[in-house]
């Protein structure tokens, strides 16, 4: 593509909207180099301080003071102090969420949870369906599926939009994804969780596209139980731990399918009758994973004096400027959003149709903008405010439109 005007014109838009950024500072706390990293909601950029803290748990956490650590270096508390970090990010106060496990583990726990609160409840009606999204990642369903046989439930996948009508006086539980991971629709986690209550069935919601890239609100809005991961948005690493939120009333109550020693009310007590820790311990299973769960602590230091209010303004005003760009560079009818325009219903993705995806975004990484592909036909680009430039977007934009070129050539 030639330098025209209109490029001309975006790439100057492009430098005044990063001049103005107010969290232009949080770049220089990641590891980057000049490749445009646009699938940080797969896999989050490095934190600079990840590095040193991995190296001084390893030598000397582990190494010198060895089994000590579990006290002196903080250890046995990190899930719940960890938990603690995380809990702003998703609207939540401190002492309901745990961290350890994977998203699909909690996924698991949280279901089966949600169907034992309402069975504990000895209503005189019978709970025995699980509403499941129908678009949800596919592992969301697959536990699903086998949460339903453990507890008895039929399970029905249903569309976001039509959970309302879908609900009736036999949904136990319902689980829902908060943002789309195909197409980056964001759903309406005030409604659909009131609308559940409603029918006397129980939320849950799987963060894992939302946290650290926009509000959720879990105490405001009255959401029952809550799982995500931490390597996406949240930067966590590969394999990071997930976490699970139990909301503070319900925890005396919630009777995980998954009990353990280190959920245990004494866990060195070493009895055979388990009887679950108060509180939102309950949530973990056994032994943490050290060396994994403190990189994430070290990466959640780039939160600090960072609200998530002026993270979703700016991931707004990224995908707005990514959108823009793409209906300035790229010919009319090449590619199609599938992400709503409407801020309302819009995540921190971009989800661009595509002949031809697959070979597109192979040709992209190599021109040194990394998104990612979905079958069949998805382009997928994700929007990380801390570390992602109104700069990187127009040159993504660019290279796209360059990239179809060729290939229409």
């Amino acid at each position: 593509m030639s330098e025209t005007s209109e490029v001309s014109g975006l790439k100057v838009r492009a430098g005044e909207l990063d001049a103005a950024d107010e969290l232009a500072g949080a770049r220089k706390q990641f590891v980057l180099d000049e490749v445009v990293y646009l699938d940080g909601n797969s896999l989050g950029a490095l934190p600079a301080a990840v590095p040193g803290r991995v190296d001084d748990v390893v030598r000397r956490q582990w190494g010198a003071l060895r089994i000590r650590s579990w006290d002196e270096s903080g250890w046995w508390t990190a899930p719940e102090r960890i938990g603690d970090r995380i809990a702003p990010l998703v609207g939540a106060a401190a002492g309901q969420i745990v961290v350890g496990d994977s998203t699909s583990v909690n996924v698991f726990k949280a279901l089966v949870g949600a169907v034992r609160l309402v069975s504990g409840e000895h209503r005189d009606d019978v709970r025995d369906e699980i509403l499941v999204d129908a678009t949800t990642f596919p592992t969301d369903g697959y536990i699903a599926e086998s949460a339903a046989r453990m507890t008895g439930c039929t399970l029905r996948p249903v569309a976001p939009s039509e959970v309302p009508g879908a609900l009736s006086a036999r949904t136990a539980a319902v689980l829902l994804n908060h943002v789309d991971y195909r197409t980056g629709r964001l759903h309406d986690l005030p409604s659909l969780t009131a609308a559940v209550h409603a029918a006397g069935a129980v939320a849950v919601w799987d963060l894992c596209h939302s946290a650290g890239a926009l509000p959720v609100g879990l105490d405001e809005h009255g959401v029952d139980l809550a799982v995500g991961c931490t390597y996406k948005y949240l930067n966590g690493g590969p394999g990071s731990p997930a976490y699970l939120y139990v909301r503070q009333d319900l925890q005396d109550r919630f009777d995980s399918p998954l009990p353990g020693w280190n959920s245990h009310a004494e866990p060195f007590g070493m009895r055979s009758a388990y009887e679950p820790a108060a509180g939102a311990l309950r949530g973990r299973v056994g032994t943490p994973d050290i060396l994994s769960m403190l990189a994430l602590e070290a990466a959640l230091e780039v939160w600090d004096g960072v609200s998530i209010e002026a993270v979703r303004a700016k991931s707004l005003a990224l995908t707005d400027f990514f959108l823009d760009c793409v209906t300035a560079y790229v010919p009319q009818g090449r590619v199609e959003s599938l992400t709503p325009l409407a801020h309302r219903e819009r995540g921190s993705q971009v989800a661009l149709r595509c002949d031809d995806a697959g070979d597109v975004m192979k040709r992209l990484i190599e021109q040194g903008v990394v998104g990612d592909f979905r079958h069949p036909d998805v382009l997928r680009f994700g929007f990380t405010p801390l570390y992602v430039g109104f700069g990187d977007v127009e040159r993504a934009a660019r290279v796209l439109a360059d990239t179809l070129g060729d290939l229409a050539g």
